[in-house]
């Protein structure tokens, strides 16, 4: 989350790049405070591609009013002033936020700085506390940061948007105002040039243009693509790919149902900690048990309802004790006491929601539509005895996987609510784990040569230890091992990764694989990860040499990620202008003119290509050919083949590529020969 607090240890990972748009925050904050100095700040840390900083100010911020803050970040750059770093106590802190000071460019008697104090009340027993303070401005921050100002050469703001402090709803909405940095102005003009490249290529654009999909929120619902029969066609020759390399490899191929009962998933341990990306269950219950049933969900609501009050409480304590003028130990005292009030009210109320959900499911079976394979391939594991002469067990499906993502969070197909995901398990032992884990980071480096992906990254996510038993599955030997065996793998095959603390799957170590399309974007492809934890949930076993019983590791690896997120990325990769064998459309025939024997060699064209499954079309109106070679250009055809008078003689094809124009006329054998093979090898 971008409001989550960086542990010191995080932030002195950041990078160069990183440390340069932290800064680039603090002087913005200095220029939006000269210019309305009663400006209040929240949050200013570096994210993706530049920064941001959460601010509270009256007057609306706009556009139209970068250029003079900008003017003025540049005067505070010019000033070169130091960031000089002065570590306080926690009092003096507190005085600090008390008397305004903090996140301004001077004292502010009466106007005390609201989101320091509650941010000051975030930070560790034991922890410093410190301030950074560049010329006149000071502001609550652990750092890092560069040098001087004057180490700020690049820079530019973005976009301003609403955000609510801390992203929740009952908290103060602020503006918050993005921009990012380089470390000259070469990179700043090359990233905004990469960004205009990104609009034209945006697959939500060309998509729309190419015909390949439709979301209609009004009768499917938000995020829930319709394949149209030209993007059909690349999805089915994703599949295709798929399942011949997964063949090839070993992998045995499965189906499971869209939905499973409850039960599945809090086996697996998916619920509750993934219920919020679910989609809400579905309950079946008998005619004869429906007014309980009825009686009981009233109930439930009722107590759900009162979840939010509990909140409104805290906030009433903690809004007086920043009214009044109490002792420290007098206000921690009086919000201790409210916590512990709400943690009696909120652990009460959880005890009657148990008991309220233990009823319902007696009265009725609870249904969740399937938000993820595994559990699904786990039981189909247990549905017949195993022996280690089974192992390694590759069980592949592409599985349509439903998860409720938030709506402001759904993204044309970069993020959506119904998935179709290149997934497979593979059980296997110990001694088979690296060679198994191996195998399927080449299946992705093969896949990368496929699609012309030349710049990828596999980001090794290991657990922290403070989120055993609550993030993380609680076996610490375990992790440890596991990510021993991931790491191992990763140096012996020499592959390209950075290892990331604290991002884990709840029950093992995991590679997330990151590639950036031909225009340097940079995009979370597939994932493969470890699970030595939810086998042994469901019980899974096999027989080993010795006679005796153990649980397989498990290897959870989608190497294509979603058909929709994949499919996403590539548009942006190819603009559109797919290869041969992956086109929507592969081959249009084109005739100059109507003759009839040049239309039925046309035709014939047509047909043999289809016979081979050439996704082929023909155009044999009495257009001008321009016209025609116009249109089939504005559709991305890949491949166009003219057929005029003197092919028809010579027994030719004249042949135009998408983008590249003529490229010379051929015997037809010669021709379609060409045409299969490329599609057959997959050629770019």
């Amino acid at each position: 989350m971008e409001n989550e607090r960086k542990t010191l240890d995080e932030r002195e990972q950041m990078t160069e790049l990183e440390r340069l748009r932290h800064s680039c925050a603090h002087v913005m904050a200095t220029a939006i405070l000269r210019l309305w100095p009663e400006a209040q700040f929240a949050y200013g840390p570096p994210v993706e591609n530049g920064f941001y900083y959460d601010v509270d100010l009256e007057h609306r911020i706009s556009p139209e009013d970068f250029e003079r803050i900008e003017a003025e970040m540049k005067k505070e750059t010019k000033a070169n002033n130091p960031f000089e770093k002065i570590v306080v106590t926690r009092e003096q802190a507190m005085a600090d936020a008390r008397s305004g000071r903090l996140g301004g460019l001077t004292e502010r008697p009466g106007n005390d700085s609201k989101f320091k104090l509650d941010l000051i009340g975030q930070i560790p027993e034991g922890e410093p506390i410190s301030y950074y303070k560049n010329g006149d401005f000071i502001d609550l921050c652990a750092g890092p940061h560069v040098m001087r100002t004057g180490n700020i050469k690049a820079f530019k703001l973005t976009s301003v948007a609403s955000a609510y402090y801390k992203g929740d709803e009952k908290n103060p909405q602020l503006q918050r105002i993005y921009g990012t940095a380089f470390k000259n102005k070469t990179e700043l003009e090359e990233y905004f040039k990469m960004l205009e490249e990104a609009k034209r290529r945006d697959h939500r654009k060309i998509g729309a243009e190419m015909g390949l999909y439709s979301i209609d929120p009004e009768y499917t619902g938000p995020g829930m693509p319709l394949w149209l029969p030209k993007g059909t066609a690349i999805v089915e020759e994703l599949e295709k790919l798929a399942k011949e390399t997964e063949f090839a490899a070993g992998y045995v191929r499965v189906r499971t149902p869209h939905l499973a009962k409850e039960k599945m998933y809090r086996t697996s341990g998916h619920l509750p900690y993934y219920a919020e990306s679910m989609f809400p269950a579905m309950t079946l219950v008998e005619e004869k048990d429906k007014n309980q049933f009825d009686k009981l969900s009233v109930a439930r609501a009722q107590l759900l309802a009162r979840k939010g009050t509990l909140g409104n409480d805290l906030q009433a304590v903690i809004d007086e004790i920043h009214r009044t003028d109490l002792s420290e130990k007098e206000a921690r005292e009086k919000l201790n006491a409210q916590l512990g009030a709400v943690d009696f009210v909120a652990t009460a109320r959880e005890q009657r929601l148990e008991q309220i959900d233990e009823w319902m499911g007696a009265l009725g079976e609870r249904y969740y539509l399937k938000a993820m394979n595994c559990p699904h391939h786990h039981r189909i594991f247990a549905a017949e005895p195993r022996s280690y002469r089974d192992l390694p067990l590759r069980l592949a499906e592409y599985g349509c996987c439903y998860r409720y993502e938030q709506s402001g969070e759904l993204f044309g197909l970069m993020r959506v609510r119904s998935l179709n995901m290149n997934d497979a398990h593979i059980y296997c032992t110990e001694d088979q784990f690296a060679s198994e884990f191996n195998a399927v980071n080449e299946m992705y480096l093969k896949y990368f040569k496929i699609f012309g992906i030349e710049k990828y990254q596999m980001r090794f996510s290991t657990h922290g230890a403070e989120g055993l038993g609550k993030k993380y599955v609680d076996e610490p030997g375990l992790w440890k091992k596991t990510e021993d065996m991931v790491r191992r793998v990763l140096i012996d095959s020499g592959i390209n990764y950075v290892e990331v603390p604290n991002e884990a799957a709840f029950y093992g170590p995991k590679i997330d694989v990151q590639v950036w399309s031909v225009i340097g974007r940079e995009f979370t492809l597939a994932t493969n990860q470890v699970d030595f934890a939810v086998p042994a949930k469901f019980g899974l076993q096999y027989k080993d040499r010795d006679n005796t019983l153990k649980t397989p590791l498990c290897i959870h690896r989608a190497p294509l990620g979603t058909h929709e997120r994949f499919i996403g990325f590539l548009i942006e990769h190819y603009a559109g202008n797919f290869p041969l064998w992956l086109a929507p459309e592969q081959v249009r025939v084109l005739t100059i003119g109507e003759d009839e024997a040049l239309v039925e060699y046309a035709k014939a064209i047509v047909k043999e290509l289809r016979a081979h499954e050439v996704r082929c079309e023909g155009d044999y109106a009495n257009d001008p050919i321009k016209a025609k070679v116009a249109e089939a250009e504005k559709a991305r055809v890949h491949t166009m083949l003219v057929i005029g008078g003197r092919d028809l003689e010579a027994g030719n094809i004249s042949v135009r590529l998408h983008g590249q124009g003529h490229v010379g006329a051929k015997p037809k054998a010669e021709v379609i020969a060409g045409i299969l093979r490329t599609i057959q090898e997959r050629l770019p």
